[in-house]
């Protein structure tokens, strides 16, 4: 949604400081919540102005910042389940993390994953059949 514009924030600003009138009047005189305009009377005085925030952003990864760390992990075992690279990262950083958290991390990085002990299980099944 967009924000309301810096216009009718200012409107509704000046019309709640001209005359004796609720909060809830001037909402519903506007068509916007009660909360938006104790929001913005908040806003005033606290930091002068009524211009809307930034909306949105990026939302940060927890292990966004081990970019180098978990290259050199995959680059080192590269046959690793997630759990066990979660064992890893819990032993040698003491930073446990669920392995959907590693899985993100690494699929940020396009950082494949090969699941050895399942290859190595399909294996011996075909093995045992034979």
């Amino acid at each position: 949604m967009k924000a309301y514009s810096i216009d009718l924030r200012s409107k509704i600003i000046k019309a709640y400081e001209q005359g004796d009138t609720s909060v809830r009047k001037v909402a519903d005189r506007f068509g916007v919540a009660k909360s938006f305009v104790q929001k913005l009377l908040w806003m005033k005085k606290t930091q002068g102005h009524v211009e809307p925030r930034q909306q949105g952003g990026v939302m940060k990864g927890e292990l966004d910042e081990y970019e180098t760390q978990l290259a050199a992990m995959v680059e080192q075992y590269p046959d690793a389940t997630l759990l066990e690279y979660c064992e890893y990262w819990g032993t040698t950083y003491n930073h446990w993390v669920s392995t959907s958290t590693m899985c993100r991390a690494l699929q940020k990085q396009k950082l494949t994953l090969k699941k050895r002990r399942y290859a190595a299980a399909k294996q011996r099944q075909k093995e045992c059949k034979s």
